[in-house]
């Protein structure tokens, strides 16, 4: 059985470059390519290109592929003619994985992956199988073995764990320029992520915040 690969890459060198690793490997075809996560979530979903797995990169340029994984898995008239997906990104970031994996998909590879691997993954993934590259498998035993002795893990299950970590520095006292040096972000990021939090956690400002945080063991 040929197991049919729809590449969604912003970089033509990159999708090029996987057409030229599969082209001799009988059982993979490249069928179709797309540079934006909304010209993949047009071809798969309402143009409904036939393919077994998508190989995505996470980072878009007008999207998160994460959206397109989420867009393919909510589009419940593809029926058995919905791929399976497999991430690849520049990044093995804990809360990037997580994500993409909550949104549907069913491996994820970081970027520069041997050929043998890549096409491994392929083919696991088509089998109805799950596959992580090495680094990415042993970054989750670790985060999850983490998440596990997080406190205040049970006191807010709404939370992701970034937020989850954001909410228990704001409970140390840190500013967000402070949380921003602590967790290499971008300063507007981590504003956007205290936003989310405070929603979530439904307190109106930092100070409600802090007590929510505290009473469930966080910021100790």
């Amino acid at each position: 059985m040929t197991i049919r690969v729809f590449v969604v890459d912003d970089h033509p060198l990159f999708r090029a470059g996987v057409r030229l690793a599969t082209e001799d490997i009988e059982d993979l075809e490249v069928v179709g390519e797309a540079e934006s996560a909304e010209e993949a979530v047009r071809a798969l979903v309402h143009e409904r290109v036939r393919a077994d797995v998508v190989l995505m990169d996470v980072q878009m340029p007008d999207s998160s592929g994460i959206s397109v994984v989420a867009a393919i898995t909510a589009a419940q008239h593809l029926g058995t003619e919905r791929p399976r997906v497999l991430m690849m990104s520049m990044s093995d970031d804990d809360d990037m994985v997580v994500a993409a994996l909550r949104a549907g998909a069913h491996g994820y590879l970081v970027k520069g992956a041997p050929r043998a691997e890549l096409v491994g993954a392929l083919r696991t993934v088509a089998r109805k199988g799950a596959v992580f590259s090495p680094a990415v498998a042993a970054r989750m035993s670790s985060y999850f073995s983490a998440v596990h002795e997080l406190p205040g893990r049970a006191a807010f299950p709404q939370l992701t764990e970034r937020e989850r970590e954001i909410l228990d520095l704001i409970a140390r006292g840190y500013t967000n320029r402070r949380i921003a040096r602590e967790l290499v972000l971008a300063e507007k990021t981590v504003r956007n992520h205290v936003s989310h939090v405070f929603a979530k956690i439904q307190v109106s400002d930092r100070a409600a915040a802090v007590v929510r945080a505290r009473d469930a063991g966080l910021g100790a």
